[in-house]
C-alpha cells in the first residue's frame, strides 16, 4: 500500500506532465497532417490539403477535436456534417426546385451556362464578355473546312459548340477558334439527340437565340449579326435563313425570295396544305438550320422525344411553342444559305439486309417522323379528353 507522500507525489508528476503538454500543443505550429503516414482510417474521407489551408490557424488540438466530434456524430454513409451548427434549422421552401426545397432560396442556382472558366483567380474576373448568343452544329472531321468558313460569319457573341460524331474531336485544333469552342464527342449520333442531352433550356438560359445547324451549309451570303438584326425587327421567335434554290427543295416555305427581307407563309403544291396559317404554307422552318429564341427553345426542347434522334416531324410541331406562329415563325430572305446536300451523318449507319447504310438511316428517319406524329396527336386526344372530363364533373349540380 503507497504512503500519503507517493500519492501526493504521483498527482504533482500527473498534473505537471498535462500542464506541459497543453502548453506544447497550443504553442507548436499546426501539424501538417498531409505529409503524416497514418492510415486513412483514422480520419473522415474529406480534404485534408483543404482542410489545413483554410484553417490554418487552429491548433492541432482544436483540430483533432473538431474531426473526433464530426466523425463521432456523422451518419454511416461517411459524408461529414457542415461545420456549422445552424444546420439543423428547418428548412423547406416549396417554390424552390424540385429537390432543393431543403436550401435557402439565396444558395439555390437553377440555371448555368457554358461560359469558359479559368482554374485560379477571382471567380468574378473570370468574364471579360459574356456571349449573348450559341451555335452549335453537329460534325464530322471530313468537314472542317466547311465548318472553318461557316464559324467565320459569326461574331464574338457566340459561344461555340460542336457536337462529333466521329469521335475525332482533337483533331480540330488546326483552327484558332477551336480553342475556345465547347467540344462534345461522342460516335454516331445526331444533333437532336446532343441537343436533348447537352442544351437543356437551364444550361443555354444565358443566350438570347439558339442556333441548331447541320454540317453542309454554304454561308458565302450569310451575316450572323445581320441576321439577327432582321430577327429582332420582326419578333421572330423560331426562325431560319432562307436557302437558295437547288435541285431537290423540298418545301416553298424555306426558299428564298428576292423581293422581301422576310417572308411567313407560302403557296404549296394542292392538297398539302389545309389551312393557309399552318405548315408548310405558315409557321414553318425546316430543321436543318433553326434559329430558337431562348422563350421557344424552353418549350421545343422539352417536345424533342428521347429516342426519336433524327428529329422529323419536329419542323411541322414547333408552332405548337408559339403563340400566334404564323406571326413569329418565319424566313430570313436578306441573308441567305446554300444547302450543300453532303450525305455525311448518312454514311454513319450501318449496312443490313443489303440495304446501303443511308438507306437504313433514311428508313429510321421515315418510321421516326410516324412515330412522332403519333405521340404527339394520343398525347393531345388524352388531355382534351381528359379537359372534357374535368369540366363535366365540375358542372354537375351538387346534391
Amino acid at each position: 500500500m503507497r504512503r500519503p507522500s507517493q500519492m501526493m507525489k504521483l498527482l504533482v508528476a500527473s498534473f505537471f506532465g498535462v500542464v506541459v503538454g497543453f502548453l506544447m500543443g497550443i504553442t507548436f505550429p499546426t501539424l501538417t497532417l498531409t505529409k503524416m503516414n497514418l492510415p486513412s482510417s483514422l480520419f473522415p474521407s474529406i480534404d485534408l490539403a483543404y482542410i489545413e489551408d483554410k484553417y490554418s490557424d487552429l491548433s492541432r488540438k482544436r483540430l483533432f477535436s473538431a474531426w473526433s466530434s464530426t466523425k463521432s456524430s456523422r451518419p454511416n454513409n461517411d459524408i461529414p456534417d457542415p461545420p456549422y451548427t445552424y444546420n439543423d434549422t428547418k428548412i423547406w421552401v416549396s417554390s424552390n426546385p424540385r429537390g432543393a426545397e431543403r436550401l435557402p432560396p439565396d444558395i439555390v442556382t437553377p440555371e448555368s451556362d457554358l461560359y469558359l472558366r479559368r482554374l485560379w483567380g477571382d471567380p468574378n474576373e473570370d468574364l471579360k464578355t459574356k456571349q449573348r448568343y450559341l451555335v452549335t452544329f453537329t460534325v464530322g472531321y471530313g468537314q472542317r473546312k466547311n465548318i472553318d468558313a461557316a464559324l467565320k460569319k459569326f461574331s464574338d457573341n457566340f459561344t461555340i459548340m460542336l457536337f462529333h460524331y466521329d469521335g475525332r474531336a482533337s483533331e480540330w485544333e488546326e483552327f484558332e477558334w477551336s480553342k475556345r469552342a465547347i467540344h462534345v464527342s461522342i460516335r454516331k449520333q445526331t444533333k437532336w439527340w446532343y441537343a436533348k442531352r447537352f442544351l437543356h433550356p437551364d444550361i443555354v438560359a444565358p443566350y438570347d437565340y439558339i442556333f441548331i445547324w447541320d454540317e453542309d451549309l454554304g454561308v458565302e451570303h450569310f451575316d450572323s449579326e445581320k441576321y439577327l438584326a432582321v430577327v429582332k425587327k420582326h419578333g421572330l421567335e423560331i426562325s431560319q435563313p432562307g436557302l437558295e434554290p437547288y435541285e431537290g427543295l423540298t418545301w416553298e416555305m424555306t426558299k428564298k425570295r428576292d423581293d422581301t427581307e422576310v417572308h411567313k407563309n407560302a403557296e404549296e403544291r394542292n392538297g398539302w396544305c389545309s389551312d393557309p396559317n399552318l405548315p408548310p404554307c405558315a409557321a414553318f422552318v425546316e430543321i436543318m438550320a433553326p434559329v430558337f429564341s431562348r422563350k421557344a427553345w424552353r418549350c421545343v426542347w422539352h417536345m424533342i422525344q428521347n429516342d426519336l434522334v433524327h428529329g422529323w416531324g419536329l419542323d411541322f410541331a414547333v408552332r405548337k411553342c408559339v403563340q400566334n406562329a404564323h406571326e413569329k415563325i418565319g424566313v430570313v430572305d436578306a441573308q441567305w444559305i446554300i444547302h450543300q446536300g453532303v450525305p455525311s451523318l448518312g454514311n454513319q449507319g450501318q449496312q443490313e439486309e443489303g440495304k446501303q447504310p443511308w438507306e437504313g438511316v433514311r428508313e429510321r428517319c421515315r418510321r421516326e417522323w410516324t412515330m412522332f406524329q403519333d405521340r404527339l396527336d394520343d398525347a393531345e386526344k388524352a388531355y382534351f379528353e381528359a379537359s372534357a372530363h374535368t369540366n363535366s364533373s365540375s358542372s354537375r349540380p351538387h346534391r
